[in-house]
């Protein structure tokens, strides 16, 4: 069964449809937008929300 999108999490593509149609800027420029902040995300973040290690250019977690 799959995991039903939550308004904190409701994905990447629809975030990246937020973004361009707020900004009224184009898919690409607001995923580029997306992704930036993904990489940018506290360790915090990235341990609530495990996807956001899924973005080309995110930090992984160092292997002891």
């Amino acid at each position: 069964m799959a995991r039903k999108k939550t308004a904190a999490h409701p994905g990447f593509k629809a975030a990246q449809s937020q973004i361009a149609k707020r900004q009224g800027i184009s898919q690409q420029r607001a995923g580029a937008i997306l992704a930036a902040g993904a990489r940018k995300a506290s360790p915090a973040a990235k341990k609530r929300n495990p996807n956001l290690l899924k973005v080309s250019g995110a930090k992984k977690k160092k292997a002891k």
